[in-house]
């Protein structure tokens, strides 16, 4: 089996939240991706509750595309601690960093429920497992810790 580099950090290790460049690959034509841990809480500490993670998920989606231009795709981590976010290009973890704390601010302070793209059965396959108010409070807890660029000091933006 493939050696996955995410399963070979040291959880114990880094301090959440950060923003930590995972790897950046240039394909066959010349095209450059790269694949941040977008970590939000501590590993093997705490976990995001399924339904505000949804909804993070759901609103992220939109809010890094307006803040930052390249993402291919931002998803969640299965342990639930964080997304993975697949850019084109190379953007710096503090690019990357401000992106996604503008991006949680206007979760945290500023969505509404209108604002939740993707929570009908026709546009989501789990629309039942949403909470927006889950998702402010995570976000504002990750907000009062600071978003670090680098995962093992505290190097807050």
């Amino acid at each position: 089996m493939a050696k996955v580099e995410s399963f070979t950090l040291d959880h114990t290790a880094v301090k959440a939240p950060y923003v930590r460049l995972i790897t950046r690959e240039t394909g066959t034509k010349g095209d450059v991706i790269s694949n941040f841990d977008l970590r939000l809480v501590q590993p093997n500490e705490n976990a995001i509750p399924t339904a505000g993670l949804h909804t993070i998920e759901h609103l992220l989606a939109g809010y890094l595309r307006d803040e930052m231009s390249g993402v291919i795709d931002c998803s969640p981590f299965g342990c639930r601690t964080g997304f993975h976010l697949i850019t084109w290009d190379e953007q710096s973890t503090e690019e990357v960093a401000k992106a996604l704390k503008a991006s949680l601010h206007r979760i945290a302070y500023d969505t509404e429920w209108k604002d939740v793209q993707g929570t009908d059965k026709y546009s989501c396959g789990n629309y039942r497992d949403h909470s927006l108010f889950s998702a402010k409070e995570w976000c504002k807890a990750i907000l009062d810790e600071g978003i670090s660029k680098d995962p093992f000091t505290r190097e807050v933006i």
